[in-house]
């Protein structure tokens, strides 16, 4: 109920200085010590990160790019599948709508900061007791009573509350824009995933072909030689042994890839639309460099941890407003209008009304619940720091991950060519041998076999690669540290 400040004794000013004391001395009443957040939100350099914005304009570079970081790889078509994902996915309408709907609710947060005015207009007919209060000739008669009026009120924002409400809603805003980035960045590198998968596949399968070639054409010469008395039926049967093997996992190639490009068209918004896309070859990938560390600038800018900073600081905003609660609420309340007894007399002079005047509101004794309110927001801020921790703590395992997975594969793709090179040299003599009559088919197969093993591991090094540096720039943000000069 609000309580009367004011008596007809008093002058303005001695009324606004009541007003103002009596602010002053409910305010201190306020009562909410030992209440707040415990949690302490991890820092960037506890986990051993470290900036490099100043010493590195590369970084800063890469991580000015923002979502566009799939164009890295310089692929064309896969921009192109990338975008129509981003354009038709509904899950990533979904998110917009979230956008929406917190912006929304700030706005309706914002509007307490104004003034409130409305316009009212009533026209009651009634009958009046013969028996209340009203005397003749209004008592048991049926009369008409109009009200017209415009009513105002402002809310003095005195101890902070609506504008740490406001706050709070905005944080909302950008957690909810903070998470439609985050799908929309796992959605890109889902994309460019699938597509690099495609790619693998489309060269084991060329790769399966040359091979099932190979065999044919041995096994050919094999027959010539057979015919010339050089060979024996046994040494035909042997080369020909192979070849179903080889047939049947270029089939498991073709259902894998068929997968692939079902998972791709779902992706991008089109059912087993991509049944007709071609595919190139690795060779037109834009391998990115090997880093050696990673700074947490790059962190930073992963969205999911950007949504968890923001719902942190809206977290603590509503400890805020839970704590303005606690103190006096102050309105400028004000109403003009006409008011009459008959339709008749609403137009006459002396049918004005008005009125104006101050309120405040101050919870004296609540049973507890201001102070329950208040632990409960605390609460909610200390879950919220604690999941931004483990966020974090997780963001740079995988950045750790992938960066060990990078470093590892070019390593071991050093040591992958001296093999492939030695097995292609090997091969390249026994055939030689064979077609001279100085060898049997036997080494030609053992070698072409390791050679065959070489390419196919050049191949999953290489995809590996690429899928370790788009996981690399998705936990990333879309940005990757550079590689060391």
């Amino acid at each position: 109920m609000p309580i009367n400040l004011f008596s007809t004794a008093q002058v303005p000013w001695q009324r606004t200085a009541s007003l103002a004391a009596l602010t002053l001395a409910l305010g201190g009443c306020a009562n909410f010590g030992g209440i707040g957040p415990q949690a302490h939100m991890t820092e960037a350099q506890a986990l051993g990160l470290h900036s490099t914005a100043a010493s590195n304009p590369a970084a800063t570079e890469i991580a000015a790019q923002g979502v566009a970081w799939w164009s890295r790889f310089g692929d064309a078509q896969l921009d192109a599948l990338v975008q129509k994902a981003l354009d038709k996915q509904p899950s990533l309408r979904l998110a917009q709508s979230r956008v929406a709907r917190a912006q929304a609710l700030a706005g309706v947060v914002e509007s307490a900061d104004l003034p409130n005015v409305t316009a009212s207009a009533e026209a009651m007919r009634q009958r009046i007791t013969a028996n209340g209060i009203y005397p003749p000739p209004l008592a048991g008669n049926v009369i008409e009573m109009p009200n017209a009026q415009v009513s105002a009120s402002y809310e003095f924002d005195l101890f902070g509350k609506n504008r740490a409400a406001l706050d709070a809603a905005l944080g909302q805003v950008r957690a909810a824009q903070a998470d439609r980035q985050a799908a929309e960045l796992l959605l890109a590198s889902q994309v460019t995933r699938s597509y690099f998968t495609l790619l693998r596949l489309q060269a084991l399968q060329d790769l399966a072909q040359r091979n099932l070639a190979q065999r044919e054409h041995i096994v050919a010469l094999v027959q010539s030689r057979l015919k010339a008395g050089l060979d024996s039926p046994a040494e035909l049967q042997s080369s020909e042994a192979t070849l179903p093997e080889i047939r049947q996992y270029a089939e498991a190639l073709r259902e894998q890839a068929s997968l692939a490009r079902n998972a791709l068209a779902a992706l991008t918004g089109e059912p087993l639309g991509l049944q007709d896309l071609k595919l190139g070859s690795f060779s037109r990938i834009t391998a990115l460099p090997t880093p050696q560390s990673m700074p947490m600038d790059l962190l930073a800018n992963r969205p999911d941890v950007a949504a968890a900073r923001a719902r942190v600081q809206a977290g603590l905003s509503e400890v805020d407003v839970a704590k303005a609660q606690f103190y006096p609420n102050i309105n400028l309340v004000a109403f003009a209008g006409l008011n009459s007894v008959g339709f008749g007399n609403i137009s006459k002079a002396g049918s004005e009304q008005w009125g104006v005047g101050p309120a405040i509101r101050l919870p004296i004794f609540d049973g507890g619940r201001l102070r329950s309110q208040l632990k409960g927001k605390s609460a909610d801020v200390d879950m919220a720091i604690e999941a931004y921790n483990g966020l974090v703590v997780d963001a740079v395992r995988e950045v750790a991950d992938q960066l060990a997975s990078l470093q590892s594969i070019a390593r071991q793709s050093q040591e992958q060519q001296a093999a492939q090179a030695n097995a292609k040299t090997l091969y390249d003599i026994a055939t030689q041998r064979f077609s001279a009559g100085l060898g049997n088919q036997a080494l030609v197969l053992n070698a072409q076999t390791a050679v065959l093993a070489q390419e196919r591991q050049a191949i999953e090094l290489q995809a590996r690669a690429l899928d370790a540096q788009v996981q690399l720039l998705r936990a990333t943000g879309g940005s990757a540290p550079t590689a060391a000069p």
